[in-house]
């Protein structure tokens, strides 16, 4: 049986390098980067901050998949966010061009699976602290919430960009 390649990354067989137990988390990073592509490689940058209905934007989402993968690796490396990360958290930076928001999506995501590569099999359930309260986590925890939490927002996004885009047209 052959794999397909064009599907989806979970159904193209193991991300070299990753170790099974985040293949998971790979494949779900791997394939919010292929959908948010190709949503927005056509979406028109006058409409990037767009929310219909008071939902956060297209732009918002795309900052906020930065950020998250950002700060969640970060806490799974077993260091704190920098005053950059928290500064970060706080705004939004309405500045900043559709194209470099697509470009710094696509960096951070090699980030993480850089990291993902990097993450021992023997490490994953060892206690990260989050936060400022110090919550208790692990390396796993953080890195399947980290999957989860992007793949929640790309869906976010697609159907914001779908509706703008659709708003737009009429």
């Amino acid at each position: 049986m052959a794999i397909d390649q064009n599907g989806e990354f979970w159904l193209k067989g193991p991300v070299s390098g990753i170790i099974p137990v985040l293949q998971p988390a790979a494949h779900a990073i791997l394939q919010s980067q292929k959908d948010v592509l190709e949503a927005i490689k056509n979406f028109p940058e006058a409409l990037m901050w767009h929310r219909p209905a008071g939902v956060a934007s297209v732009s918002f989402h795309l900052q906020h998949l930065t950020g998250v993968l950002d700060r969640l690796f970060t806490y799974a490396k077993g260091d704190q966010l920098s005053a950059l990360q928290l500064g970060t958290l706080q705004k939004e930076d309405k500045s900043i061009r559709l194209d470099n928001l697509l470009q710094q999506f696509s960096n951070q995501v090699n980030i993480a699976i850089e990291q993902l590569k990097n993450t021992k099999e023997e490490s994953v359930f060892e206690i990260r602290l989050v936060g400022r309260k110090q919550i208790p986590s692990s390396i796993l925890g953080l890195l399947f919430h980290a999957a989860e939490h992007t793949q929640r927002h790309t869906g976010q996004l697609l159907v914001t960009a779908r509706i703008v885009s659709s708003m737009a047209s009429l």
